[in-house]
């Protein structure tokens, strides 16, 4: 069976003087092997074919045979690394937490633990006639989390 921890190995070892980035190895039946990799200006296909040579020259196939992909993260994918809040800081962004609510609005910033996103809510002030919009900051942590992603508006 193929080691997901040598893989990782791998591929870091290869990815370590690029701009590019480990963001994920998923190990699937039959030896499936997908590799997703991303970069803060978008990862090129050329980057992607040389990296999988490099993979398959480290692995054996005659010991066992495996399936290998390696690709960059989709656009609308969630995010699965620090690294990736960062890409995309003051962009908008979709949260879903683990309490079942889904927020979008602006990523400020994020750290190791967590991030905060700008939210706009209509809040009516007291004596107002009219409800007015308001940003709000709000901090989560990666573990009150269900997904991220990057939100397009067309």
């Amino acid at each position: 069976m193929i080691d997901k921890s040598e893989l990782v190995n791998i591929a870091e070892e290869y990815l370590k003087d690029s701009s590019n980035y480990l963001v994920d190895i998923i190990l699937g039946s039959r030896n499936s092997i997908t590799v997703e990799i991303d970069n803060d200006n978008g990862v090129d296909i050329d980057y992607c074919v040389a990296l999988s040579r490099h993979i398959e020259s480290k692995l054996d196939r005659e010991s066992e045979d495996f399936d290998l992909t390696v690709t960059s993260v989709g656009l609308t994918s969630p995010f699965k690394t620090v690294r990736q809040y960062k890409k995309f800081a003051n962009k908008e962004i979709e949260v879903l937490g683990k309490n079942g609510i889904k927020l979008t609005g602006i990523l400020k910033s994020s750290d190791d633990k967590g991030f905060t996103i700008t939210v706009v809510k209509k809040v009516k002030p007291e004596g107002a006639k009219r409800k007015m919009d308001i940003q709000e900051d709000i901090y989560y942590t990666f573990d009150e989390v269900k997904y991220t992603k990057y939100l397009i508006r067309f």
